[in-house]
């Protein structure tokens, strides 16, 4: 989901995902309250089942032409940023209504992480909702949710046993199987998830087409603070040494792509000098994994490899676990 999540550093191939050789910066201006084409209000907010469902009814009434108005939905967790305010805008260019759900999954979860902790700024969060003209808001409890133990759930697969699957186990199947139950329960035309999460994405993705989900999955950009960071709403906990130390990463990231030409070790060794030193610093960056993978199945790429692939990055500075992620493209065997 597109789902930040302060313990992971997580927020998160179709349209809109740009892949460029390094991770640039993207921003987003500032609201324009008034502006042509967005809707200045307060937006509905559904707290049940049935009452998403009735406002659900009165966005989909057929506009004039006797069309039936199609949804776009940005699936969150809360505490939202500028990386989700350009999701939302993403969403507004692809429907005629937008509908963001806030729900903190305790399925994704593990026992040792902080779902207490978790960023919970709902007031805020619905400003920003109605600066970019969202039109729903679903906000359900726990036990909305999960009205009993959910006792049938989704299979990640193989995939959701990589990386962020193999140090957080269990994740991507909470994961998965929320956004199951939001698809089903807010009937969404496209759904649109950040690439900030890539995994995340992948996932999501090859859920829809193994279980045939009539749901276009899209992806929005990584937007970036102005030293390079991916905005996260986990960045709220680092200190201002832990910060220049979690610049790294995206550093990292960024002599990685420098090195696409190159080919895979190239890429790879570049990426891990700069977190070597990292690594070094005070406080440390404690990596849990550097990796450059096949964006379809998240393994790791050989020496060959021809394409697009995905450098992706995950470490820890003093308690706040970061991620982040860039796409690149590979010359495969015939590089010099």
């Amino acid at each position: 989901m597109t789902t930040h999540d302060p313990r992971s550093g997580s927020d998160g191939g179709a349209e809109g995902s740009p892949r460029g050789p390094a991770p640039a910066p993207a921003t987003v201006p500032p609201p324009e309250p008034g502006r042509a084409g967005v809707p200045v209000g307060r937006p509905t907010v559904a707290r049940t089942r049935g009452e998403l469902a009735r406002a659900l009814v009165r966005l989909r009434g057929a506009d004039g032409g006797g069309r039936r108005r199609t949804v776009a939905f940005v699936p969150t967790m809360g505490a939202l940023h500028e990386g989700h305010r350009a999701l939302v805008r993403r969403a507004r260019e692809l429907g005629d209504s937008v509908v963001v759900s806030i729900f903190v999954n305790p399925l994704q979860f593990g026992p040792s992480e902080d779902l207490d902790r978790y960023p919970r700024t709902f007031a805020g969060d619905l400003a920003l909702c109605a600066e970019e003209g969202v039109a729903l808001v679903f906000a359900p409890t726990t036990e909305v949710m999960y009205p009993a133990e959910a006792r049938v759930t989704v299979d990640a697969g193989p995939m959701g046993e990589l990386l962020e699957g193999a140090h957080r186990p269990g994740h991507f199947g909470g994961v998965l199987t929320v956004v199951t139950k939001l698809f089903n329960l807010v009937t969404p035309d496209v759904a649109v998830f950040g690439e900030k999460d890539a995994q995340q994405l992948a996932l999501v993705r090859r859920m829809v087409a193994d279980l045939d989900l009539p749901v276009h999955v899209v992806s929005g950009a990584t937007i970036r603070e102005d030293d390079g960071m991916a905005l996260s709403s986990r960045n709220r906990y680092l200190s201002e040494g832990e910060r220049v130390t979690a610049r790294a990463l995206s550093r990292a990231l960024r002599a990685g792509a420098e090195q696409a030409e190159h080919g895979p070790d190239a890429v790879r060794a570049a990426a891990a000098s700069v977190l070597d030193a990292a690594a070094q610093a005070s406080p440390p960056l404690v990596l849990d994994y550097l990796a450059l993978v096949d964006p379809a199945t998240f393994t790791e790429v050989d020496d060959g490899f021809d394409g697009q692939a995905t450098l992706a990055v995950a470490g820890r500075v003093g308690a706040t676990r970061l991620i982040d992620n860039v796409a690149l493209t590979l010359p495969g065997a015939s590089a010099p």
